[in-house]
């Protein structure tokens, strides 16, 4: 690093695309490039992803932002890393892929976490680790694949994650930051060590997995192939960064007390910053590492803008979402007493039920397609505000939400959220929350990691204050919202099996 070095490089590592920020010192994005790749759900309950594809496209999306800013090595402060959450991909002893990268949205292994939940074994684990039981899990997906897929589980070497694998590629070492680990159901909140009883009940052993490191942790070693394909330096340092969700956190302010943030993209999470790890009794919230002094606890929805396109596509088809959403104007707060569980692709948090499913309910001959799509929209919030609630529960109190990702864009999204959680919603002058929470980290790394973690300048943004009578009217919906749930998950299992298996219950 030159005393002259003034960009950092954060990668962020989607679900969809892979995001590269070039950011200055200040927080000020200087120049960016997304690289989009195919989700494959080839069967029900797959969704899978070729690492490979995605390694190229760190290395593609680095090389077109370093030209696109005419940027050399000796400019770059560091590169960081930003990861979604709870993939897994087994590798051999040469480091290769045996099975493609099975993300959070893989359902395969339901029943094992069912069974888990069932038996009384599931709860303790999560005291222990702050991963909830739910087929996202890497613990829940090991179990699945020693039991159904026993050649591919015992010929395996190393069980990693996308960043772990994209790290080896680039530097030959496989390590795994605490923050991603602590979202495995295998990384012990307390000792910050592999939990002995999560690695029995998965039946690997410890050194079957990656070393754990702190997400500040500096790496260097950067092999020649990987430094020129991307334009640096073999000496440019890499930190090992974090997950993109405890990272959208810092990376729009909200590290402070009764500060939510909340995040909808295809999927949404809410989240709040905590000073030591803090877990939900019922084993309903999540609780992953920042750094050794900050933790996120919060809860997923598998329910956002991927509902948004769902509903757009088949009432509109031929048009683009963004024309789409703002229809939903024309339906008034509770779209005419027509309730939608967004269940499409099962729940986390608040059911955590890969079996849930989509429910309209309500419906009559004189709703409206823009009546339906509001309806989707404001399912999409009652998931957020069912999460609001557990944490409240737990003690968490809030009085403003920062919200980021794509739905950030939407002016009335962001209305009705503030009208849903009857706070105000501030909107960062930058959604590319988890980037720039990246960018962060990576420059308090590289000053030692003294004080308190690094904080910008805010920008205020946008700021959306809550209509009072909307507000009312949705807290009197929340809790028909969600006992319809309670009242129909039986029959959603049900159908489940149905349309999984039509000859169970023929």
């Amino acid at each position: 690093m030159s005393v002259n070095s003034k960009i950092v490089l954060a990668v962020d590592i989607g679900t969809t695309s892979t995001k590269t920020l070039a950011v200055d010192r200040e927080g000020n994005i200087h120049g960016s490039h997304s690289i989009g790749y195919p989700l494959h759900t080839p069967s029900p309950g797959y969704a899978e992803q070729d690492p490979v594809v995605i390694y190229e496209a760190v290395l593609d999306g680095v090389a077109h932002v370093m030209k696109q800013g005419a940027w050399t090595a000796d400019d770059i402060v560091c590169v960081t890393f930003s990861s979604a959450n709870h993939s897994l991909i087994l590798l051999d002893a040469e480091g290769r892929p045996l099975t493609p990268s099975i993300t959070w949205a893989d359902q395969r292994s339901a029943l094992q976490a069912e069974r888990l939940l069932n038996d009384g074994t599931g709860l303790p684990i999560y005291s222990r680790t702050g991963t909830p039981i739910h087929p996202m899990s890497p613990l829940v997906k090991l179990i699945w694949m020693r039991e159904e897929r026993p050649d591919l589980f015992h010929s395996a070497h190393l069980f990693v994650g996308i960043k772990e694998y994209i790290l080896n590629r680039l530097f030959g070492i496989m390590v795994m930051d605490h923050s991603i680990a602590s979202a495995t159901g295998l990384f012990n909140l307390e000792t910050l060590t592999w939990d002995r009883e999560a690695l029995l009940l998965a039946g690997i052993r410890e050194d079957q997995l990656p070393r754990l490191v702190p997400t500040t942790e500096r790496i260097n070693g950067l092999k020649k192939e990987a430094a020129d394909r991307m334009g640096l330096s073999k000496e440019t340092t890499f930190i090992a960064g974090a997950q993109d969700g405890v990272l959208a956190n810092l990376g729009i302010g909200a590290v402070d007390d009764g500060v939510l943030a909340v995040t909808i993209g295809t999927s949404s999470a809410v989240r709040t910053a905590v000073n030591r790890p803090t877990i939900d009794p019922e084993g309903r919230l999540f609780c992953y590492a920042l750094t050794q002094d900050v933790w996120i606890v919060g809860g997923p929805s598998n329910n956002g803008a991927i509902v948004a396109q769902w509903i757009s596509d088949r009432l509109y088809p031929g048009q683009s979402m963004e024309e789409i959403v703002p229809l939903a104007a024309a339906s008034p707060a509770g779209s005419n007493g027509l309730l939608f569980l967004p269940l499409l692709s099962g729940e986390r948090a608040p059911f955590w039920d890969a079996q849930a499913k989509g429910v309209m309910f309500g419906l009559t001959l004189s709703h409206t397609e823009t009546d339906m799509l509001r309806a989707a929209l404001e399912g999409v919030l009652f998931q957020i505000a069912a999460i609001v609630s557990l944490m409240k529960q737990s003690g968490e109190k809030h009085k403003e939400v920062r919200a980021s990702g794509g739905f950030a864009r939407s002016t009335l999204w962001c209305q009705m959220m503030a009208d849903m959680l009857g706070v105000p919603v501030r909107v960062p002058l930058s959604v590319e929350s988890s980037g720039l929470g990246a960018a962060q980290l990576g420059l308090y790394a590289m000053e030692g990691c003294k004080g308190s973690l690094l904080r910008w300048k805010e920008t205020e943004g946008k700021l959306y204050e809550p209509d009072e009578t909307k507000h009312k009217m949705y807290q009197r919906l929340l809790p028909l919202y969600l006992s319809l749930y309670d009242r129909l998950k039986e029959p959603m299992h049900e159908i489940s099996k149905l349309q999984h298996a039509p000859e169970r219950i023929l």
